[in-house]
């Protein structure tokens, strides 16, 4: 849960921007309103954002004026880019195969960004907050398919496997700070599983629980949390 976060993605965007030359042509692939491309376009990058959603780009468009912004599909790019950046987008596409392929095909380097392991991050917490709401573990569906790209060893095969050679797998700790219990528990409470706690046991309940949880993680009248995530660094093989 990120909703309620704010700043959280300046040290992941640092890494996927990490020695690549000032001025050179940025790729945003699946750039939402804006954020990264903000983030690149101050720091004297080229940017061009596409995105499936043409509000986000339009959003996108008033957020950086001085990058270009098109309406466009991950799995179908067109140019040739210094760097492509497929910022925590992999997750959120058909087929992440086809948009590595593309992303190898138009790019001198390659960036993607995934979460890592549940175990590995903070955000694990709100679950295990909600799971006296939730039905057992044993009686949720299983997602069918591969492992996930949270897995290491299956993001670099599929990496590989579209024709990227992979130069790193780095770790990103980033710290998600919440001014308040507000912006902690609001946004959970919007979420599937917090409608369906909240359903099971009511908002006071599952308000308690969170704030119980989350305690440890107090600072001042917010929280932070640490969450890990895995930054891909790869070039056309």
């Amino acid at each position: 849960m990120s909703d309620g976060a704010t700043g959280w993605g300046e040290p992941l965007y640092e890494r996927v921007l990490a020695g690549v030359p000032e001025g050179a042509s940025v790729l945003d692939v699946g750039c939402g309103p804006g954020v990264f491309a903000a983030f690149a376009s101050r720091r004297g990058f080229t940017v061009t954002g596409i995105d499936a959603d043409r509000s986000a780009v339009a959003a996108a468009r008033r957020e950086v004026p001085a990058a270009e912004f098109e309406v466009g599909d991950a799995h179908q790019l067109d140019g040739s880019f210094d760097l492509v950046a497929l910022v925590q987008v992999l997750a959120h596409v058909t087929n992440p195969l086809k948009v590595l392929k593309e992303a190898a095909r138009v790019g001198g380097l390659v960036r993607a960004t995934v979460w890592g392991r549940e175990e590995e991050s903070d955000v694990r917490l709100f679950g295990e907050a909600l799971s006296p709401f939730l039905p057992p573990r044993g009686a949720r569906r299983t997602p069918a398919g591969p492992p996930p790209l949270t897995e290491p060893d299956r993001f670099r095969k599929i990496a590989r496997t579209a024709g990227l050679e992979v130069l790193a797998l780095d770790e990103v700790r980033c710290p998600f700070d919440y001014p308040d219990e507000d912006a902690l528990v609001g946004p959970l409470l919007t979420s599937d599983i917090g409608r369906y706690a909240v359903n099971a046991a009511g908002p006071a309940a599952v308000r308690a629980a969170v704030l119980t949880t989350f305690a440890s993680r107090r600072q001042g009248e917010g929280y932070r949390l640490w969450n890990l995530f895995r930054v891909l660094d790869a070039r056309p093989a």
